[in-house]
């Protein structure tokens, strides 16, 4: 029998988050959450540079989702590493005036590096970065 690690309760924690969220929406992109929480929990966890309570820290790593409709997985990330994303807002995911809308915004949720949405824009802004 194996042991837990932090990455895999994380990773476990991501997919629960992301049922819950898009059940409570009854709308959304289940696929890239459920498929990219191990790699999202071990990226945040443990390569990505940064600092939830500097998150303009200049010499930081950026987190760039590319494809925008997992947002999920980012909001979950940033919930779980300490980015001040409470519960609740990931709980009223999709909703208007909340800090989780269908695409990340750039400027509107903490922690949220760029807005993206088209399928590889994302990408590309990142390698600009």
């Amino acid at each position: 029998m194996t042991t837990e690690t932090g990455i895999d309760a994380a990773a476990r924690s991501i997919r629960l988050l992301t049922v819950d969220a898009l059940e409570a929406s009854t709308t959304g992109h289940p696929g890239m959450p459920m498929g990219m929480a191990d790699a999202g929990a071990a990226t945040f966890g443990e390569i990505l540079n940064h600092d939830p309570t500097n998150p303009d820290w200049l010499n930081r790593d950026r987190f760039v989702l590319s494809a925008g409709h997992g947002a999920m997985l980012l909001y979950s990330l940033l919930h779980l590493s300490g980015y001040g994303l409470p519960l609740e807002e990931l709980k009223r995911f999709r909703r208007i005036g909340s800090l989780t809308p269908g695409h990340p915004e750039y400027g509107h949720t903490r922690g949220v590096e760029i807005t993206t949405g088209p399928l590889g824009a994302g990408f590309a802004a990142a390698m600009g970065m």
